[in-house]
């Protein structure tokens, strides 16, 4: 007889609040907490999955709507996810015209935030299916083609500490200039083995980020050095930098905003250029490859809609010659488990992926990932290969039942705290 597919008989979504050093970008700073949602699936077979993805109010009313959905539903019916949570959110494809502070990721849309929350549900249905089937989640999308995945040091800009008196405290100190920096990296490679490096900028005037690049590429010659202002830069001032870093950098992030601006970079200066903000949906790819605005697409299975989709974007940046790395968001790590199994079956990742971990300390599994040489192996485990820790999901919960002044991430708003006078910057900066 035929197998019968697994049901979801029960769909969780849990909003936690997890700890956040004061880490500085062009917006502002880092607020104390950050809102992740933990989604769980069980099936009437009695395997379970989890995914993760944004917390933060809006995502949270999607999520939730979702969950009620999915009960019922074959565990393998991953298809129509998406259709699905247009449907129970009320929303259509429509773009919302504004910019997305929490994020830095260009324009909001509708279909970034249901692709946002679909990616959780895509992962916690496959975690379970690997589970169902004693497959680890990288069987499921093919197979791995590497055994490890490389990750780059993500260096910001920081204060010593929050200035809240109930907020996180950390050993790392401030680092608001290029010693600052070079410190920080140090102990990044000292402590990780991290052997690349990314330096979020559009902080300071560019000068004085030019030299912190210059510092790195001293203390670490031959490394790969990469720079992120999130746009924050004019075309001429990204000219500009390109010209004095040259080859001190495999690629800059996002030095401008927009596809036009991105390509007038391009074409003036021959810089490699990668994005996660003007090439963030399918939508946006067609215009940007034809104007060779961007040479590498930084994926990020959350907004892109999961793990077959990002598959899906990486066959389609191989047919256009174009490279691929991934993104990073403030993430746990049922989230970077699931970036090293995706990364594991993407045969044209051409760069050492971004991790915001080791700055995020606390966790909701109980065996947190540990770099090695800059990298993690690519377990064989069923699923996902990771276990909820019930007690810190609960705890992490909990603050953020007590936290309702931290439901929405918000950058401009948490340097207010340090600076009534702060405005939401108009970006380019310089």
């Amino acid at each position: 007889m035929p197998r019968t597919l697994p049901t979801i008989v029960k769909a969780t979504v849990t909003p936690i609040l997890i700890s956040d050093p004061p880490l500085l970008n062009v917006l502002g700073v880092h607020q104390p907490y950050t809102p992740r949602a933990i989604v769980e699936l069980e099936t009437d077979t009695g395997a379970t999955g989890v995914g993760e993805t944004y917390g933060d109010s809006e995502y949270l009313a999607v999520a939730r709507r979702l969950a009620e959905a999915v009960t019922g539903l074959p565990l393998t019916a991953l298809n129509g996810l998406r259709d699905l949570a247009y449907e129970k959110a009320g929303l259509t494809t429509d773009t919302v015209k504004e910019f997305d502070p929490a994020g830095l990721r260009g324009s909001r849309t509708n279909e970034k935030l249901i692709r946002s929350v679909v990616s959780a549900f895509e992962v916690a249905s496959l975690d379970a299916l690997g589970k169902e089937t004693g497959l680890p989640v990288h069987a499921l999308l093919g197979g791995k083609v590497r055994d490890r995945v490389e990750y780059s040091g993500y260096l910001f800009y920081k204060w010593a500490e929050h200035p809240a008196d109930d907020a996180p405290r950390d050993d790392w100190g401030a680092a608001l200039d290029p010693d600052g920096v070079v410190r920080q990296a140090q102990r990044f490679a000292e402590k990780y083995g991290f052997r690349s490096f990314k330096l979020k900028g559009g902080v300071f005037e560019p000068e004085q980020e030019i030299e912190a690049v210059k510092a790195l590429g001293k203390a670490f010659p031959g490394h790969p050095l990469r720079l992120d202002p999130n746009g924050g830069w004019s075309v001429g001032t990204s000219v500009k930098v390109a010209a004095e870093l040259g080859d001190l950098l495999e690629y800059m992030e996002d030095p401008t905003t927009g596809i036009d601006g991105m390509a007038e970079v391009r074409a003036r200066t021959g810089a490699v250029l990668a994005t996660n903000m003007c090439v963030t949906t399918f939508g946006e790819i067609a215009e940007a490859f034809a104007k060779d605005a961007v040479q590498v697409v930084l994926s990020d299975h959350h907004y892109w809609g999961g793990l077959q989709a990002t598959r899906e974007l990486a066959a389609v940046c191989r047919t256009h010659d174009v490279s691929l790395s991934m993104h990073s968001n403030t993430h746990l790590g049922v989230s970077l488990a699931a970036m090293t199994h995706v990364a594991s079956v993407v045969g044209n990742l051409a760069y050492a992926c971004d991790s915001h971990r080791p700055w995020q300390t606390e966790d909701v599994i109980t065996e947190p990932h540990t770099f090695v040489d800059g990298a993690l192996e690519v377990g064989d485990d069923p699923g996902l290969g990771v276990e909820l820790d019930r007690d810190a999901l609960s705890t992490l919960h909990e603050r953020w039942l007590s936290r309702a002044d931290m439901h929405d991430r918000d950058d401009v708003a948490a340097m207010r705290v340090a600076d009534s006078t702060w405005t939401q910057p108009a970006l380019p900066r310089w």
